[in-house]
């Protein structure tokens, strides 16, 4: 069945906000002011890599909190939270307050699976129900279950001077329906689709038909239709992307020299799948964003979502992120046919 284009309706990015470990407060700023950069300049989300024990975002609600008292209209998103490191009752309270103090804008993205290098970190982490944590799809349905304002506890009511809730406090009524999963394979995408979740798709999928072809943009096509197939809301379930794309506009020649090679050093790793999960990443596009508007319209899975969160490069500087977004919303939104407020 061949895919029918569908107009661009929401233009967010993805940033991985590293920092310098002797001076950590520099990176976050920078991340704050990428984000308040990204409103002004017309983007509909932006969204936060998280990264433990490493030099990025650690806390991304924290910094979703702290990006919400500087903005006003761009949505706040997550991509995503490893649930492995997370109490689902706790992370709801903290995503329903995040959500209230921003107005509605919160949208959190969420993954399982056990914690990466778990034998190294799970002595700090769980000391001493390591070998009892439940890393499936439960630990998400516990999530959604929560936010979605269902009991937590079996006591409500009065004692003392004190009134309990039997539901997660604060509430906000429409985050349920903001919640979406970060999956890279059939099983997770009719998961999510089952469950009524949005669908977080990047640039890592898995391939698991050992026999091939590996075609990056069909297996992802799948997983969309796969997830479609599942949910109550069909054909328009929500679903974004999350290419890694470099418009050059604007660029220096230097700059483009950088992305060009950045791009280069990463393209071994998507002619085949790579180790035992059998991973197949998307090559990075860099260029004009009428030569990137013309690769994506040409991509099978491109075709069939009508938002993108673009990923930020890892390891640029802050004035390449400010040409990078400029370019998006300038140049790139326009070319994919998005037309803001329409």
């Amino acid at each position: 069945m061949p895919s029918t284009p569908r107009p661009l309706r929401k233009l967010g990015f993805l940033t991985i906000g590293l920092f310098d470990e002797a001076d950590p407060r520099r990176g976050h700023e920078s991340t704050l002011e990428i984000i308040e950069l990204g409103e002004r300049l017309g983007f509909d989300s932006a969204w936060l890599r998280h990264r433990h024990l490493q030099y990025g975002i650690s806390s991304p609600v924290a910094v979703m909190a702290a990006a919400s008292q500087r903005t006003s209209r761009i949505e706040l998103g997550t991509a995503v939270i490893p649930l492995g490191w997370e109490n689902p009752l706790r992370l709801a309270e903290d995503l329903a307050t995040v959500d209230i103090l921003s107005g509605g804008r919160v949208n959190p993205g969420v993954s399982v699976g056990p914690p990466m290098h778990f034998d190294e970190v799970k002595g700090a982490l769980y000391p001493d129900t390591a070998d009892a944590e439940d890393f499936s799809y439960e630990r998400v349905r516990r999530l959604l279950d929560l936010v979605r304002g269902k009991p937590a506890s079996d006591f409500s009511g009065v004692q003392g001077f004190e009134v309990f809730s039997d539901r997660v406090q604060p509430h906000s009524p429409g985050l349920g329906r903001r919640l979406w999963y970060g999956g890279g394979s059939l099983g997770s995408a009719r998961w999510a689709g089952e469950h009524g979740m949005n669908f977080l798709t990047s640039s890592v999928v898995k391939a698991e038909d050992r026999e091939g072809p590996y075609d990056f943009a069909e297996i992802q096509l799948s997983h969309i239709r796969a997830f479609r197939a599942a949910h109550p809301d069909g054909e328009e379930a929500r679903v974004s992307q999350g290419l890694v794309v470099i418009p050059t506009d604007s660029a220096s020649p230097e700059q483009r020299a950088k992305y060009e090679e950045y791009a280069a050093r990463r393209t071994p790793r998507t002619v085949s799948p790579q180790g035992p999960a059998r991973l197949m990443f998307a090559p990075d596009i860099v260029g004009t964003s009428e030569e990137i508007a013309e690769q994506l319209h040409a991509h099978a899975a491109f075709r069939e979502v009508d938002e993108v969160a673009f990923a930020l490069p890892f390891t640029f500087e802050h004035e390449d992120y400010v040409q990078i977004l400029t370019d998006m919303a300038a140049k790139l939104g326009p070319a994919l046919g998005r037309r803001p407020g329409a």
